[in-house]
């Protein structure tokens, strides 16, 4: 629905930002599925968990009753044998198997999949030093994975609790950080994380577009979460940001045609000169209780304080990131680890309209 009144004119021409599908193409496909991870590929666009026999599914949800024919925690089944995760299927059709981290890496390891990017949600629930080391061990089963395959799978941290365990374990990994405050991400993530994939809400205000300036500024990338309306879709890419994680990659798709055609009677006709009211999700007192109550619940799903105390940088310096992942494979691994949902990004160069595209997905595994 186009809005009554027209913004003004504004004769610029932004990159186009990337497309990841958030849960795979979810829209078309049952989400969490390899054909939804497949469709994402196709259309230009692409959440994690561990079960009790230390398997690494890629599923949004903690709990699979929403989507699949399944009852309980992922982290309370095992993935192999009777009554395990294997065996669940979706309720969607066509009714699909729930993927796990091995079988996409497959899928990015194939001739057609090179191209695509997987950014791995890693939710506040899940042990840091269960999860990375069973991630590195599957990273590393793939020749040549340091080139192949390391530099196109991307950790999405949600708590600061998860940046050392990653420095030790996967440091060939990028790390973004994925969060709903600009105050929290510039003062627990600055240092470690290369972007910041953030509520779009959160980004519209002044506080917002200050730190979009800032990060850019400092060569950081800026993606959004969940972008499904036209306006908000345009607006990103008024601000340059690197990518946009929607659930609608096909609409998201056909609007970067039109943006690269005429970027400015695109945005004439699609975003309302009102746009900065059009939703109380915007205004400022919302936002601060918005990014408040985000910020505890993430504290009370982590079971900690944003206020480590531990020195990140240490991990820098550990003599062998296998040596120091062996101790904590001996000894700290937690039976209710479980990774959150995954952005599966499939991102490929797309010479038609002058940029990439990219897809996102969720991971889970049972634990």
């Amino acid at each position: 629905m186009r809005p009554i009144t027209k913004s003004f004119r504004m004769n610029i021409q932004p990159s186009m930002p990337e497309c990841w599908g958030h849960r795979g193409a979810s829209a078309t496909f049952p989400e969490n599925t390899i054909a939804s991870f497949e469709k994402a590929i196709e259309d230009g666009s692409e959440d994690v968990h561990i079960t009790t026999d230390n398997v690494i599914v890629m599923f949004h949800d903690p709990t699979l009753e929403r989507t699949t024919d399944g009852k309980g925690l992922i982290y309370e089944h095992a993935y192999y044998g009777e009554g395990g995760v294997e065996h669940v299927r979706t309720l969607k059709e066509p009714r699909q198997q729930i993927p796990t981290f091995k079988q996409v890496c497959d899928l990015l390891m194939r001739p057609d999949g090179k191209h695509v990017k997987l950014n791995l949600d890693i939710k506040p629930d899940n042990d840091p030093d269960r999860l990375f080391p069973l991630m590195r061990e599957i990273i590393e089963s793939y020749p040549d994975f340091e080139t192949d395959l390391a530099p196109r799978l991307i950790l999405g941290l949600w708590h600061p609790k998860f940046l050392r365990s990653a420095l030790v374990n996967v440091p060939s990994m990028k790390r973004i950080h994925i969060g709903a405050s600009p105050a929290a991400a510039r003062e627990y993530f600055w240092n470690d994380c290369s972007g910041f994939s953030m509520y779009f809400a959160c980004l519209v205000g002044a506080e917002g577009q200050a730190f979009v300036a800032e990060a850019q500024k400092a060569g950081k990338d800026i993606y959004v979460w969940t972008v499904n309306r036209k306006d908000e879709m345009i607006e990103a890419t008024r601000w340059g940001v690197k990518a946009v994680l929607t659930d609608k990659t096909a609409l998201f798709q056909d609007l970067r045609k039109n943006m690269t055609d005429d970027f400015a009677t695109t945005r004439q006709e699609e975003v309302g000169i009102f746009f900065r009211w059009a939703t109380w999700r915007y205004w400022t007192l919302p936002q601060f209780v918005i990014q408040t109550l985000w910020k505890a619940n993430i504290e009370k799903r982590a079971g900690c304080s944003f206020n480590l105390k531990d020195d990140v940088a240490a991990a820098l310096i550990q003599p062998s990131s296998a040596a120091a992942s062996s101790d904590l494979e001996k000894g700290q691994a937690h039976e209710d680890a479980v990774v959150g949902g995954s952005h599966a990004a499939a991102a490929y160069p797309n010479e038609k309209l002058g940029g990439t595209l990219a897809a996102s997905a969720p991971v889970a595994a049972s634990a």
